[in-house]
This record gives structure tokens, C-alpha cells and sequence, in this order.
């Protein structure tokens, strides 16, 4: 048994149980499903004690998420695309439609188990852990550790947006240029700074945006929130807004940078991959469909 992840609640805080609490600050499980059962196995533990989810938070408390040491994952044979391994963490490119954890046997942390190596260091993890979430639909770049030195480091940064990501979306209607989305999701203060990289039209929603999205907080389904919210949802949103689905496409929402601190040598990097190729396809699709309905525009 160790110590994942330390946290002492700071002043202020009220009027919250501990399960919703734990959600806020450990981003390594991503369900309030999965946040009961970890705190009713004793992996979530207040100034030393195992209590109940439904515990009152209050400042100065200390909240411990804890390696017990469980069963290892049960290894799923599906190929990841590994951006970038060494000793300490990993990178990968998450596929979507398809959880990062969970009681599930189809999920990226039993599909860990056979695309990354162990780690040599003395605290290695006997499997590799995702440092934070991705939805079910989302695509793109995923954090991993693979030493208990890692896990802690990286949830800490984070935690303390530290890490600084990028995702690609493409949403329905013609959004400004440039902005700021900071409605509330969940009840908390929420910021994501955005930029247009390019349009076309749609006879589906009469214009389609590609936007590049720069989170400042970690609120859960923020994106796809905020920008419902803001009157331009994520095409193939199904849970907020009315965005267009489009049959076998899934979701236009992907994890394209992560800047970091490495947790082992201090030195900060920075990842990032090319947009999946169906935001292009997708866009010329749509723009060569309003020509041939509308004739062509300047």
C-alpha cells in the first residue's frame, strides 16, 4: 500500500460531501460510480480514517488517495498508438468509444497492460495508470504513469493547472474568432479560451467552425458544456445541446497538446498529434455539399 495523492482542503471550502469533493480533486477516477466504490474499499481516506461518502467536507482536512494494491487489470489485446514511453510515463493516443476505467473488461487501462512496458525504477506501479480522463467519445493524447512517483507528481500538477492542454472540435454554426467560454459547469467556475482556425458552410446547421480549445480548469465534460451552452455544440454531441450527429462518426472533440513538467527530470515538454483526418474529411464533405445544393461561394 502508498500514497497516490495528498491533498490538505484549503479555506473555504463547505457544504460538500466527500465523494463529490474526491471527484474534484482526483482526476484518476473519472465516475461518481467509481468514486464510491473507491472510497468504500478504503482507497479514499480523511486525516488517516476510512470513512463514508456521504462525510462533510471541511478545511484542513487531509484527503488521501491510496494504492491498495488490488488485483491487476485483466490485459485487453487492442493495439494503442504509444506517442511516447520512458521509465516514468507514457503517452498515448486514446481511440474513441471507449472508457479510460471502470468494472468494464474494454477499457484503456486493461489495454495498458499490453502496450506498455514496466518500469525499472524502484517505486515502479505494477501496471500503468492514467493520470486524468478522457470521455468515452473523446480522442487524442492521454497521460499515463508508470511509477508511484509519477502518478503523485503529475495529479499534483494538474490539480494545480499545470498542465496545459489543447483539444480540436468542431461545432455547429459560425463562431467569433477568437473568445472565452467561462459559463459554470457543475456549479463551478469553469474558463476555456478558444481560437477559429477555419469554416465552411453546412447544409445540415448552415455553417460548421473548427475551433482550437485551451481549457484553464478541469470540470468534468467541460468543453462540450460550455460550448453547448455558449450556442455552438460539438458535432455529434448527444448529451448537451442539439449538435448534429452523423451516423458511425462519433463525436469531433480531440486531445491534440499536453505541456508538463516531467516528473523525473523537471525539464518541461510538450506533446502533440495531428487532428484525427475525419475533421478534414468531414469539413470538405460539407463544403463540397453546400456548393453542388447552393452553388459556389467566394
Amino acid at each position: 500500500m502508498f500514497i497516490i495523492k495528498e491533498h490538505i482542503v484549503p479555506i473555504g471550502i463547505s457544504e460538500i460531501r466527500l465523494i463529490d469533493y474526491a471527484l474534484s480533486i482526483f482526476p484518476e477516477i473519472p465516475t461518481r460510480s467509481a468514486m464510491k466504490k473507491a472510497i468504500s474499499r478504503g482507497e479514499i481516506v480523511v486525516n488517516d480514517i476510512h470513512e463514508k461518502s456521504g462525510l462533510w467536507i471541511s478545511s484542513g482536512q487531509s484527503i488521501k488517495l491510496i494504492d491498495l494494491e488490488l488485483a491487476p487489470p485483466k490485459p485487453l489485446d487492442l493495439p494503442l498508438e504509444v506517442v511516447f514511453e520512458d521509465d516514468h510515463l507514457a503517452i498515448i493516443n486514446k481511440p474513441s468509444g471507449i472508457e479510460i476505467s471502470g468494472n468494464k473488461y474494454f477499457t484503456i487501462q486493461n489495454a495498458l497492460v499490453s502496450n506498455l512496458g514496466i518500469s525499472t525504477q524502484a517505486d515502479a506501479l505494477k501496471w500503468a495508470r492514467p493520470v486524468h480522463r478522457l470521455d468515452r467519445p473523446t480522442t487524442g493524447l492521454l497521460l499515463v504513469a508508470k511509477t508511484a512517483s509519477s502518478l503523485a507528481n503529475l495529479g499534483h500538477q494538474f490539480e494545480n493547472n499545470q498542465v496545459h492542454k489543447k483539444y480540436r472540435a468542431l461545432v455547429a454554426g459560425r463562431i467569433d474568432d477568437s473568445g472565452e467560454l467561462n459559463t459554470p459547469v457543475g456549479g463551478k467556475e469553469s474558463y476555456t479560451k478558444y481560437n477559429c482556425i477555419g469554416r465552411c458552410r453546412s447544409l445540415k446547421t448552415d455553417w460548421i467552425s473548427e475551433v482550437d480549445l485551451y481549457p484553464e480548469t478541469g470540470r468534468r465534460h467541460q468543453l462540450r458544456i460550455q460550448l453547448a451552452d455558449f450556442g455552438y455544440p460539438i458535432v455529434g454531441e448527444k448529451e448537451y445541446g442539439d449538435g448534429p450527429v452523423l451516423k458511425g462518426k462519433g463525436l469531433f472533440l480531440s486531445s491534440l497538446e499536453l505541456s508538463f513538467t516531467h516528473p523525473y527530470t523537471r525539464v518541461p515538454v510538450t506533446f502533440s498529434i495531428d487532428a484525427p483526418i475525419k475533421f478534414d474529411s468531414l469539413m470538405k464533405k460539407e463544403q463540397l455539399r453546400w456548393e453542388k445544393s447552393n452553388g459556389s461561394i467566394d
